[in-house]
């Protein structure tokens, strides 16, 4: 049984010849990542120099994805698989330029327990940055604060979806569950809590048995809606899930209000100032690596599918998803510059409103956040290099 994405706020194919990667032994990947480096001669961007630790580790929320294209669009032909321990390392590149420093990217979602990045961070002083939605950093503030640097992403993902044949009126969620669907979701999500508070899904209509498998919207033959990402499920469900085998619609949360910035590259708060010095040279290194990936992403997509299948969590990615993705995410505006000319900002505007509709709902469930916090607690648009933005 195919399984997607099972991230939550509370929880959580052809490989193409140009694949150039080394698969390492889990005892040694990261001394063989250093030999590598060894004889790279350092180009235009030292992060050494910038104070950045020998080996960047980042943390993500998931299997290898194009969601992630932009972290390991900064590996070479000289990257190394660690399938154990479901992480790959190798000298940190720039526009194919060694920058003095190693990156090690490591898997999300069932790599670790399906526990938060946030609580993977504090739980592992090793790791750099992570990925942490907004909302999961603004109820985890007290014990587990986070700052994000940088936005890979402008709009969530995420989405509810349903059967265009069974609901052919309907354009929104609202239109949705007037017409009297029942919503799969991952249970514990604070998007469906906000969604019930304003009024957009009726408590009684908010189904938050979702397990990650086609199964339960197959058997309800169109009746049910569920959750999804709009860069993923769309293409499985028209065209690798066969009970199923037609087109999805549509509406992003996002669209629907709840606005959070997904998977935004965090640290810990407290080591923010320390990290600054290397913030500053790396956050547009990770700017450009976004630049550079959908601009030619094949190669990367070729690690990544080989990533997937090595680390084999049960997870099925294919190199027909990773294609849709990278156009879908295009095409949506999930990844843009926004506003401006430059990719990865944040909005203060768009922080407060989930710090004024979330407190509320984490307070209730008995996770208030830091009391007075203010979006300039939860991210900073300091970093980032106003002349690096998609074209």
């Amino acid at each position: 049984m195919r399984i997607t994405r099972s991230r939550s706020l509370m929880a959580a194919g052809v490989l193409a010849s140009t694949a150039l990667v080394l698969t390492g032994c889990a005892s040694g990947g990261t001394d063989t990542a250093t030999d590598a480096a060894s004889d790279l001669t350092i180009g235009a961007i030292d992060l050494a120099a910038a104070g950045c630790p020998a080996t960047v580790t980042i943390q993500t929320d998931w299997n290898p994805e194009s969601e992630h294209g932009h972290l390991y669009s900064m590996f070479g032909d000289d990257a190394v698989i660690d399938a154990s321990n479901k992480s790959v390392s190798g000298p940190l590149y720039s526009s194919g330029e060694y920058t003095g420093v190693n990156l090690e990217v490591r898997a999300g979602g069932p790599a670790i327990g399906f526990q938060t990045v946030s609580s993977q961070m504090y739980t592992d002083s090793d790791i750099t940055l992570g990925y942490s939605n907004t909302d999961e950093s603004l109820r985890l503030s007290p014990d587990m604060p986070t700052t994000a640097v940088f936005a890979p992403m402008e709009i969530n993902p995420q989405m509810i979806m349903w059967d265009p044949e069974t609901y052919p009126d309907v354009e929104t969620i609202s239109d949705l569950t007037k017409a009297g669907a029942v919503i799969k979701y991952f249970g514990g999500a604070a998007y469906m809590d906000y969604f019930i508070g304003a009024g957009i899904v009726p408590e009684a209509q908010a189904d938050g048995g979702y397990d990650g498998t086609p199964a339960n919207f197959v058997a309800s033959g169109g009746k049910d809606a569920q959750q999804g990402f709009a860069s993923a499920e769309p293409y499985i469900y028209e065209n690798e899930v066969d009970a199923w085998d037609k087109p999805v619609k549509f509406q992003l949360i996002h669209d629907a209000g709840y606005q959070i910035y997904a998977s935004a590259v965090t640290v810990r708060t407290g080591e923010l100032e320390e990290l600054s010095p290397c913030l500053t040279a790396l956050v547009p290194v990770l700017q450009q690596a976004e630049v550079d990936y959908f601009d030619d992403p094949a190669t990367t997509n070729a690690l990544i599918l080989d990533l997937v299948d090595q680390y084999d969590t049960g997870w099925v990615y294919s190199e027909g998803v990773a294609d849709y993705s990278v156009k879908t995410m295009i095409d949506l505006g999930l990844v843009s510059n926004g506003d401006n000319d430059y990719i990865g900002d944040f909005d203060e505007a768009r922080v407060q409103k989930i710090i004024d509709s979330d407190t509320p709902i984490f307070t209730k469930l008995g996770t208030p956040p830091v009391e007075g916090i203010t979006p300039a607690d939860l991210f900073t648009n300091e970093f980032l290099d106003q002349s690096i933005g998609l074209k």
